[in-house]
């Protein structure tokens, strides 16, 4: 027995470039995740600009667990685009939720106080407009000659 089952790379019919995109995705997941745990401030202040004020020290603890969980998705979704692709559709729609929601969050919702956008927030919406053309192109069937 071993921590990975094998590759299941030869079911997967959708297009290899979304499998790459998730790819991408688990990247761009994994470096924000590892500044929110890594850096002495999360980068609340360094990056955000958020005010730390007196609530700094739980701002940090929030940005670190997040970070956490970003480092902690963002490598299932690597094993997923290197491993087992006939998942790479199902990954595409949980990176669109989770895009989704921290975008209407950040534009509209509890996180939209204020003028300033950090670099997160555009990202959220390029990120989930992304996502979801690959996932239409994960999701076509190749055609039949």
């Amino acid at each position: 027995m071993s921590l990975l089952p094998a590759s299941t790379n030869d079911q997967y019919r959708g297009a290899a470039v979304s499998a790459w995109f998730l790819a991408l995705a688990a990247v761009m997941t994994i470096i924000p995740g590892a500044i929110h745990y890594f850096l002495p401030d999360g980068g609340a202040g360094v990056i955000a600009g958020t005010n730390l004020g007196s609530a700094g020290p739980t701002i940090i603890a929030v940005f670190a667990w997040y970070g956490a969980i970003q480092m902690a998705f963002g490598l299932l979704l690597l094993v997923i685009a290197l491993r087992y692709r006939p998942l790479v559709p199902l990954a595409l729609l949980m990176v669109i939720v989770m895009q989704a929601l921290s975008g209407w969050s950040a534009w509209f919702g509890k996180g939209s106080r204020g003028s300033h956008h950090p670099p997160g927030h555009y990202g959220h919406i390029v990120t989930l407009v992304l996502a979801l053309v690959f996932l239409l192109l994960a999701l076509r069937q190749p055609r039949t000659r």
